[in-house]
């Protein structure tokens, strides 16, 4: 007897092929969008700048972009890593203030009192530990949302800082060569530039290549799964944050040696400048997209607008207005290649 059902035509496996090749190599150039359009908007604006100001195109302006990048450079390797789990930081202001205070007087200062010399950074990065750790803690046991707790703690940083301030005169850097170790050259780049590189170098390193970054990534991409695969999930991310609040730490200690003394708001500004850093360079809010790379783009981009809008002589009452209008032209830019896959637009 003869078999009359209808089957389906065969599946055109060249047409599948050919399609699935147009995905991956969409998938592969998609990826570049951002950085790319970074690239492009950061050679215009350098454009415009020479053009506006022939000091901007100098070896010594240079150098002052990238000292005045330092800070935010490793702020933003931790907070990049704390927005690829989808949470975010906004401690850094208080945490700086914080551990700056607590580093200059421990160092060499007209204040007198105790000098531990290397032992300073020591104290001063544990305070900024602390500070990440107890964020971390009510994060991930009380569940309380990241923006909420980092939100208090700085303003817990802040108020250490001023205590530690005090009601006595300013506490300024009795030695020169620790209050210009930042802005000194070392084969023409600023100390404080170097040691942000090193910082950034081992960013992308532990991102990348250790269990710690792995688990991030899989955390901020799907924390339901990776609940249900065994991992550490709390762990994972209060380690996030004592290591944000460590590299805040440790700028907060450079802006104070940048400075020369003591101040409870050294970090002031700083925040503005590190998360549309992150965003702009393409980290998704969202978690589990994104990489430390991506962010120094966005620093840099940062970086050479203000240093060009001052150089040009823009009033500082138009600064902000234009730093805003370039930073959603940028962003727009920078995400455009991948506005079909955004994960959220409300």
């Amino acid at each position: 007897m003869t078999d009359t059902t209808t089957r389906p035509p065969a599946a055109d496996t060249t047409t599948i092929r050919t399609r699935e090749h147009q995905i991956a190599r969409r998938t592969r150039f998609a990826g570049w969008g951002e950085p790319v359009a970074l690239v492009a908007a950061m050679v215009v604006l350098i454009v415009v700048f020479s053009l506006l100001n022939p000091r901007f195109a100098t070896f010594g302006n240079l150098q002052n972009i990238l000292d005045q990048a330092t800070v935010p450079l490793i702020v933003g390797v931790g907070a990049t890593l704390v927005i690829l789990l989808g949470s975010i930081d906004l401690s850094v202001e208080g945490v700086m203030g914080a551990s700056g205070m607590a580093w200059i007087l421990l160092s060499a200062n007209s204040r007198g009192g105790l000098d531990l010399g290397p032992w300073a950074w020591v104290v001063a990065l544990a305070v900024g530990a602390a500070l990440g750790w107890v964020s971390g803690l009510i994060f991930t046991r009380l569940k309380v949302p990241s923006f909420i707790v980092t939100l208090g703690i700085w303003y817990v940083g802040l108020g250490v800082a001023t205590i530690l301030f005090g009601t006595s005169a300013i506490p300024t850097l009795t030695d020169d060569s620790l209050a210009t170790w930042s802005s000194q050259t070392a084969l023409g780049l600023p100390n404080g530039f170097l040691l942000a590189v090193g910082v950034v170098v081992l960013g992308v390193l532990l991102l990348r290549y250790t269990r710690f970054g792995r688990l991030t990534l899989a955390i901020g991409d799907n924390e339901a799964i990776a609940r249900s695969a065994g991992m550490p999930v709390a762990r994972i991310k209060t380690a996030v944050f004592i290591v944000a609040g460590v590299l805040s730490g440790l700028a907060g200690i450079i802006a104070t040696m940048k400075l020369g003394a003591g101040s409870a708001t050294v970090g002031t500004g700083t925040l503005f400048l590190v998360i549309p850093a992150v965003v702009i360079g393409g980290t998704s809010l969202g978690g589990g997209r994104g990489g430390i790379l991506r962010t120094v783009l966005g620093v840099f981009l940062l970086t050479v607008l203000s240093n060009g809008l001052i150089l040009s002589g823009v009033s500082p009452s138009f600064q902000s207005a234009v730093s805003g209008a370039i930073l959603v032209a940028a962003i727009v830019a920078a995400a455009w290649s991948q506005r079909n896959r955004l994960r959220i637009a409300k």
